[in-house]
C-alpha cells in the first residue's frame, strides 16, 4: 500500500496556493485526514448548498466528491496541479438532511497516467450513505 507524500499541512498550502478563489472568509471544506490511498475531507453546513426542499444539492455533493478525489491524489503522487477529473459518476441513495457532510475517498488504482478511485459520501452521526461516487482522473507526464 502506498504511503502519502504530502502531508495535511503541505495539502493545505498547495490548495491554497493552486486555487485562491476558494479561500474566502468561510472555508466550506476540511481536510480532515489522510492515510495510504485514503483521505476525508469534511463539508461544513452552510445554506449556500441547499436546494429547494431544503436538502444539500447535487452539484455540492459532486463538488466535495470531486475535491476529496484530487486530495487523495495528491496527497500520493505530489503537487500535481493540472491532475483532472476525466470522469464521474454519482449514484444518489437517499437525501442527505441540513448538517455537515463528509467525504471518505479512496484510490482503488493509481498508476502513471490514470488513477480511479471511489467516494462515499456520509452525514455528521449517520454512517449510512448518502451518495456513491467514482471517479478518474488524468496525471499529466512528468519531467
Amino acid at each position: 500500500m502506498s504511503e502519502p507524500v504530502m502531508t495535511i499541512a503541505e495539502l493545505n498550502t498547495f490548495m491554497a496556493s493552486a486555487f485562491p478563489q476558494m479561500q474566502g472568509e468561510e472555508k466550506l471544506t476540511v481536510l480532515e485526514e489522510v492515510s495510504p490511498m485514503r483521505a476525508r475531507v469534511r463539508l461544513r453546513y452552510s445554506d449556500r448548498n441547499l436546494r429547494p426542499g431544503g436538502t444539500i444539492s447535487g452539484p455540492a455533493m459532486m463538488g466535495l466528491a470531486d475535491h476529496a478525489f484530487y486530495v487523495v491524489l495528491l496527497a500520493h503522487i505530489g503537487p500535481v496541479a493540472l491532475a483532472v477529473t476525466t470522469n464521474l459518476n454519482i449514484n444518489f441513495l437517499r437525501k442527505p438532511g441540513q448538517a455537515d457532510l463528509f467525504a471518505e475517498a479512496r484510490i482503488i488504482k493509481l498508476g502513471k497516467r490514470l488513477a480511479v478511485g471511489e467516494v462515499t459520501l456520509v452525514q455528521d452521526g449517520d454512517p449510512e450513505p448518502v451518495a456513491h461516487v467514482t471517479l478518474t482522473y488524468s496525471i499529466p507526464p512528468r519531467a
